[in-house]
């Protein structure tokens, strides 16, 4: 139990930058929406697509071979693998803005075909070094969790957020403003019509700002590069580079696939309209983010006289319990929620439910993955990534043209339940861990029964429909803390229980 109150303390520290960092970023959904066509607003969702996955091909699982290695002592100290692993970085960051600067006419060409507007090359040079610099700060941001300095960690991903919030704002809101009452004043530097482009410099000059805050983690260190020691971690590495961006590709593809297959002129906007929606179930990945920044150096940590397969089993339920009341609320409430998006994006709202129990089915998974990480057998997060792959293109091929962007949804759910489900069955056979599985099973059937009840019944007054849904979410929150979360064990509330 007390691995459990270790990990929930660090999980509300790193949640600081997270949960609170993602909640503040969730408000550009709103600001984008509001300001840009659907079909502006999909063009920015493939170019970020682009983005996640290019970031995780160019990390290439250092992260996890990292912290793997970090907490070997016996072989080499932290500061050995870490200058390793960052140099190793730099090296193929560097190459990489040499290929993209180099063909940077053919990708362009490439997008925009795909996009079926015409992409400024500019865009595709900021694409590329907000990528560089994000890989680049990849490392000294896990060496901040290594040393256990959360709040370093925390303050640095809030100053990156609130930098790349107020630059949206000032280019998206008080730039047009300014420009409709004096235009002389900043028509030197600004053009209304750059919208687009606007929102990829607010990131490009937050990047860099973030990057520049972190040099202290990269020039405080002792320097040396171990060849062999890059080669054992990029042999570990490898299988969860292939793991990540299968992983990310299973989350992300569907975006570049939906304007590639939909051939109708506004395949762009339709792209929009998705990824509007898929913002709005943001709320679980928060969590899940979360707990993943807590959870990876806690496994991998060394420990004594602790049973840590029980505490595995209680993570995994309490993730569940959370995961579950986190879907709960934000159906019941998507009647206030939706206004984050402008109601030209309303016709994707049937998304909603499906991509989040998609997203509920991926963070098991994750949970599940410590298995074959502990176990060193990294292979396996591969087959089941590249199983959940092949559900998703060939759901998006055959059933896009038809379906549209619903396709893309159903596809994601089906991919992550295949995997969470191989992955359970698979990892009771090579690392058995007893999940408390009648106890998590009376969870979702409670959550199932709240959320048909909820759908079900219909009120056309939104103000009592709201009501209705609060009680149901009470009811869980009650069995939640009569059975789980005991009152009377919380200090300063105990004492009213005596």
């Amino acid at each position: 139990m007390a691995g459990v109150k270790s990990l929930a303390k660090d999980t509300a520290i790193y949640g600081t930058s997270s949960i609170i960092g993602k909640f503040l970023n969730w408000w550009l959904t709103p600001l984008y929406t509001y300001q840009l066509m659907e079909s502006d607003y999909g063009m920015i969702g493939y170019l970020y697509t682009c983005l996640a996955l290019m970031l995780v091909f160019l990390t290439y699982g250092l992260e996890t071979g990292f912290f793997r290695f970090a907490n070997d002592q016996s072989k080499v100290d932290s500061q050995t693998v870490f200058s390793t692993c960052l140099i190793s970085l730099a090296s193929t960051t560097t190459l990489f803005l040499v290929l993209a600067f180099s063909f940077l006419s053919p990708i362009s060409t490439a997008i925009s075909t795909n996009l079926k507007s015409n992409l400024p090359h500019e865009y595709i040079t900021m694409l590329a070094l907000i990528i560089a610099l994000d890989v680049l700060s990849t490392l000294p941001f896990a060496y901040l969790r290594y040393k256990q300095r959360p709040i370093r960690f925390a303050s640095l991903k809030l100053i990156n957020i609130f930098l790349t919030i107020v630059l949206n704002l000032f280019f998206l809101l008080a730039c047009p403003f300014i420009y409709k009452k004096n235009p002389d004043l900043i028509s030197w530097f600004y053009y209304p019509a750059y919208k687009v482009g606007y929102i990829l410099v607010s990131n490009l000059i937050a990047s860099a700002i973030l990057f520049l805050l972190l040099t202290p983690e990269m020039i405080r260190i002792h320097w040396n590069f171990n060849f062999k020691l890059l080669k054992q971690i990029l042999r570990y590495s490898f299988p969860l580079l292939i793991l990540g961006l299968a992983g990310m590709m299973n989350q992300h593809l569907d975006k570049i696939l939906l304007p590639l297959i939909d051939n109708s002129a506004d395949a762009t906007a339709q792209l929009g309209i998705y990824y509007a929606n898929t913002k709005i179930a943001v709320v679980m990945i928060m969590f899940t983010q979360a707990f993943r920044y807590a959870y990876e150096p806690f496994i991998f940590a060394k420990t004594k006289g602790e049973d840590k397969r029980s505490t595995y089993a209680l993570a995994m339920k309490y993730f569940i319990i959370i995961d579950l009341l986190i879907f709960l609320g934000v159906m019941f409430f998507l009647d206030i929620i939706k206004y984050f998006i402008d109601p030209a994006y309303f016709a994707g709202l049937k998304v909603v439910p499906i991509i989040m129990l998609a997203d509920i089915f991926a963070g098991v998974f994750f949970n599940l993955s410590l298995w074959y990480k502990l176990t060193d057998r990294t292979q396996w997060g591969v087959y089941f990534s590249l199983i959940g792959l092949i559900i998703i293109v060939s759901m998006n091929v055959t059933l896009v043209p038809h379906f549209g962007y619903m396709a893309c949804a159903w596809a994601a759910f089906c991919c992550y339940f295949v995997m969470m489900f191989l992955s359970w069955i698979f990892g009771q056979k090579y690392y058995p861990i007893n999940y408390n599985l009648k106890s998590i099973g009376k969870y979702i059937a409670l959550a199932t029964v709240l959320y048909v009840i909820g759908m079900w019944v219909e009120i056309d007054h939104i103000i009592l429909r709201l009501g209705f849904r609060s009680l149901l979410l009470l009811v869980y929150i009650t069995y939640l803390i009569k059975h789980d979360l005991p009152l009377n064990q919380i200090p300063f509330i105990k004492r009213f229980f005596k």
